[in-house]
């Protein structure tokens, strides 16, 4: 059964930093890209970032580039998102998926950001 267990949200100022970790059971990361996702209040779940398997190239969001990183560790099975210069528009819950994707979503991990 593929789960993802989202973790390491909070509440931050503008300008702060935080780190998202993503645990994933049920299939091995290396074999599958990954990415992060997140849903703001109110709007629906949008892409932000995706990391390749083959080559471990990345791709993200206009609006977090240069400010998030997204990365894996497969030997754990874990998928992470560095998040920089938090926005207040960065507010929203933030999940992790694999392409293609799978149906059953974690509980994601909520962000707030204000001050």
């Amino acid at each position: 059964q593929v789960q993802f267990a989202e973790s390491g949200g909070g509440l931050v100022q503008p300008g702060g930093s935080l780190t998202l970790s993503c645990s994933v059971s049920g299939f091995f990361i290396s074999n599958y890209h990954v990415s992060w996702y997140r849903q703001p209040p109110g709007q629906g779940r949008e892409w932000i970032a995706h990391h390749f398997s083959h080559n471990g190239a990345t791709a993200y969001l206009d609006s977090v580039k240069g400010r998030f990183t997204i990365s894996r560790d497969n030997a754990k099975n874990m998928i992470f998102l560095q998040m920089n210069d938090l926005k207040p528009e960065d507010t929203a819950i933030y999940y992790c998926n694999r392409s293609p994707l799978v149906p059953s979503w974690g509980q994601g991990t909520r962000v707030t950001v204000s001050s």
